[in-house]
C-alpha cells in the first residue's frame, strides 16, 4: 500500500493554497472551487491522472468567472450580432459599469444630501446627442420604449399603421402583438408593398390616438413598392410616433438610407423610440426621445416604474455618449485595405491553409439591412469552424460556399494575436 499513487494526492489545503487556486478564491468562491478539487481528485482516485498534475488539473478546470457567459471573438461579418449579445461595450463604458457595481449617487445629490434625479447626466448626454427632442427618456429595451408610448397614449384607442410596416422584431415577437398587448387597436393601412397618404386620412377618426411609423429595419422590400415619410403623415392631425429600431442618433456616412433619430424629429415626428444597443454602440436599453409634453407624460406613466434601467445600463449609457467611439462606431469606419492587411498578419502568422481574402459584411441586429460592408477575412477549412467555437475563447465564424471566414470587421485589433494563436492551437490538435 505504500506505493499506492492516492497516497500521493495532496490535501485540499495545499491546493487552496496554491498561487493561481489561491486567485480563484477570490473571484469564485470558496465552494465552487473546493467542488472542482473534489472532481479532480476523484479522478486521480480512478487512475485518471497522476497526482502530481492536480494542482495543474484544478488550475485548467475553473471557470474565469462565477457567470456562464464567455468572452467570445466574433469573426462573423456581422457587427451588431443579436446572438453575441449585439453592440460590445467601449473600454470606457466597462469602466463606468465596474465603478457603478459599487455604492453611487446615482439618485442622490451629494452637494444637497437630497434625492437627485435618477441618471440626470446620462439624460444629459442623451438630451445633448440629439438636440431636436425636446426631452429624452430611457427604458430597459427598444420593444418597452414603444410599450411605453402605447400604453401611456393610446389604451383602448386606435393606432395607425401601415401594412407592410407590421413586422416580427425577433423570436416571434412582432410589433403588432406588442401594440396590441399594451392596450391598444391596431388601423393596418394600404398593402404589404404600397401606401399612401390618403390611406393614412382614410383611416384618422376621433379614436385615433397616434400613428405608427415603424422602420423595417430587419429586412428591405424592393420592387413596386411605396411608403410615406414622416414629413408627410405630420400633415395629419394626429401625434406620429416613428420606431427606428436601430438606435442612429445622427446620420451616418457610411449608412446614407438609414433614418436617424435627430433627422426624423426634425421632419416633425412627434416622439422617436429606438434600442441602445444597436448603431447607437451601448448597453440594452430603449431611447425614448420626442415633445416635452409628451415624454413627461411617459416618464410618469405607472408603467414607467416597471420598464427602469439600472444603475449599471445607466453608467454604460453615459460613458458610450461621453467617451471615445464605441467598438461598433469604429467597425463601419474601418476601411477594407486596412482589414486586409491585418488578414494577411494573421494568415502569416497561421501559415497554411490560411489565407487572406476579401468578403462583405453586414452591420446586423435590426439596422441597414441590405447595407452590403467591404471587409477583409481569413479563409480556412470549414472543419475548423465547430472546433474554433469550441476554444478559449471561443471564437465564432461564418461558414460560406465551403470554406470558413473569419472576418475580422467585429475584431478587435487587440485581438488579432490571440486570434492567430487560436487557429494554431486548433491546428496543432487536430494533427
Amino acid at each position: 500500500m505504500t506505493d499506492d499513487p492516492r497516497r500521493r494526492i495532496p490535501h485540499t489545503d495545499v491546493v487552496l493554497a496554491s498561487p493561481g487556486v489561491a486567485d480563484a478564491l477570490v473571484r469564485l468562491g470558496r465552494e465552487r472551487v473546493k467542488e472542482t478539487i473534489a472532481e479532480v481528485f476523484a479522478t486521480c482516485r480512478e487512475g485518471r491522472l497522476a497526482p502530481e498534475d492536480a494542482i495543474d488539473a484544478v488550475l485548467a478546470a475553473l471557470p474565469e468567472s462565477s457567470a456562464s457567459l464567455r468572452k467570445v471573438l466574433n469573426a462573423t461579418g456581422v457587427i451588431v450580432h443579436t446572438n453575441l449579445g449585439r453592440a460590445p461595450l467601449s473600454t470606457a463604458a466597462m469602466e463606468a459599469v465596474r465603478v457603478a457595481a459599487g455604492s453611487t449617487d446615482v439618485e442622490l445629490d451629494l452637494a444637497t444630501g437630497k434625492r437627485g434625479q435618477r441618471g440626470g447626466a446620462a439624460l444629459t448626454a442623451l438630451a445633448r446627442a440629439v438636440p431636436a427632442a425636446g426631452a429624452v427618456h430611457v427604458v430597459n429595451n427598444g420593444a418597452a420604449a414603444l410599450a411605453l408610448v402605447t400604453c401611456g397614449l393610446a389604451a383602448g384607442r386606435e393606432v395607425v399603421v401601415a401594412r407592410g410596416e407590421m413586422v416580427e422584431i425577433g423570436d416571434g415577437f412582432r410589433i403588432p402583438e406588442l401594440v396590441e398587448a399594451a392596450g391598444a387597436r391596431l388601423r393596418e393601412v394600404g398593402t404589404t408593398n404600397r401606401v399612401r397618404l390618403s390611406d393614412y386620412e382614410a383611416a384618422i377618426g376621433p379614436d385615433t390616438a397616434f400613428v405608427l411609423k415603424v422602420h423595417p429595419s430587419n429586412f428591405r422590400v424592393e420592387g413596386f413598392v411605396s411608403s410615406v415619410p414622416v414629413s408627410e403623415l405630420v400633415a395629419l392631425d394626429v401625434p406620429v410616433v416613428a420606431d427606428l429600431g436601430s438606435g442612429l442618433l445622427s446620420r451616418h456616412p457610411r449608412l446614407p438610407d438609414e433614418p436617424d433619430a435627430g433627422t426624423t424629429l426634425e421632419a416633425g415626428a412627434a416622439l422617436v423610440t429606438a434600442s441602445g444597443d444597436k448603431l447607437l454602440g451601448g448597453p440594452q436599453c430603449g431611447l425614448l426621445l420626442g415633445r416635452a409634453d409628451l415624454v413627461e407624460r411617459l416618464r410618469r406613466h405607472p408603467m414607467a416604474r416597471a420598464l427602469r434601467v439600472d444603475k449599471l445600463t445607466l453608467a454604460a449609457l453615459e460613458a458610450t455618449l461621453c467617451g471615445p467611439p464605441p467598438p461598433v462606431e469604429m467597425s463601419l469606419r474601418t476601411r477594407q485595405d486596412e482589414l486586409l492587411r491585418r488578414a494577411e498578419l494573421v494568415a502569416e502568422v497561421v501559415g497554411a491553409p490560411a489565407r487572406a481574402v476579401r468578403s462583405v459584411a453586414a452591420v446586423g441586429g435590426g439596422g441597414a439591412p441590405g447595407v452590403r460592408l467591404p471587409s477583409a477575412a481569413v479563409e480556412l477549412p470549414e472543419s475548423l469552424a465547430a472546433p474554433l467555437r469550441l476554444a478559449s475563447p471561443p471564437v465564432v465564424g461564418r461558414v460560406e460556399g465551403g470554406r470558413l471566414l473569419l472576418d475580422l470587421i467585429a475584431v478587435d485589433p487587440k485581438d488579432d494575436a490571440d486570434l492567430a494563436d487560436l487557429v494554431c492551437r486548433v491546428l496543432a490538435e487536430r494533427e
